[in-house]
């Protein structure tokens, strides 16, 4: 609980303008946003930027923050969405082979889909509870607060993301028999 109270009186700190009580709230939380970060973007520089803008902007929106018992969630939305918006700047994901284009696939180790490859071609809001749910063992309840979604929806968008999982994967392993 003293925590808790300690964690309202910085962020209320923070809200009128002290630095240092900004800081006091992001410290401790560092190593789980790199970690989110890095389970999204793989790349260090990539984790960097997103960890820098989403401190600055968790930093100048502070004031929309309604409860301080929030912040960690809040601040992890925002990183979130700053990692997927760095996703789409890139436009680094290529389309799986649809069913319907040639037969022939080589069994090259470029074309080769691991899961995680899979995983990262999944649509956005999809792949980011896949990754936060096995990639960093977040339950289902902290990824609907921080997506703002209810929980059953990320039960659901689980689900259809491991069927298309499976049957991206199915389909691969089906190719490379095939060749």
């Amino acid at each position: 609980m003293e925590v808790q109270q300690e964690q309202e009186l910085e962020v209320k700190l923070a809200k009128k303008g002290n630095h240092e009580a900004f800081i006091k709230l992001i410290k401790p939380l560092e190593l789980q946003m790199y970690n989110i970060a890095k389970a999204i973007l793989r790349h260090d520089e990539d984790c960097a930027d997103a960890m820098q803008e989403a401190i600055l902007k968790a930093y100048k929106s502070l004031s929309s923050l309604r409860h301080a018992f929030f912040f960690k969630t809040w601040l992890f939305r925002i990183l979130i969405n700053e990692c997927n918006t760095i996703l789409r700047k890139k436009s680094q994901f290529v389309p799986l082979l649809s069913l319907d284009e040639s037969k022939h696939v080589t069994t090259n180790p470029e074309v080769n889909i691991d899961l995680r490859e899979a995983v990262y071609r999944l649509e956005e809001v999809s792949r980011t509870i896949v990754i936060l749910h096995y990639f960093r063992d977040l339950p289902l309840r902290q990824i609907a607060e921080m997506l703002d979604l209810k929980e059953g929806a990320v039960k659901t968008r689980l689900h259809r993301a491991r069927l298309t999982l499976s049957e991206w994967l199915a389909n691969h392993r089906e190719r490379e028999v095939n060749v």
